[in-house]
């Protein structure tokens, strides 16, 4: 399956990653998939306090 995400590898401590996956299954999402929607509603509280963040489209996938 093609996909325009971009893959990372993120460290956690073991309680931390625990829990979440915990609320991952109780939300029934993927881990990734509720580390994806708690990075949507980190961004999204820090606009509606700080303004939109400006996205360069000609710099945003180039590695």
């Amino acid at each position: 399956m093609a996909t325009n995400k971009i893959q990372t590898g993120i460290r956690f401590e073991p309680e931390l990653l625990y829990k979440i996956t915990h609320i991952a299954k109780d939300n029934r999402r993927s881990l990734n998939a509720q580390l994806e929607y708690l990075a949507q509603v980190c961004v999204r509280e820090y606009e509606s306090v700080n303004g939109s963040i400006p996205v360069d489209e000609e710099t945003l996938y180039r590695r």
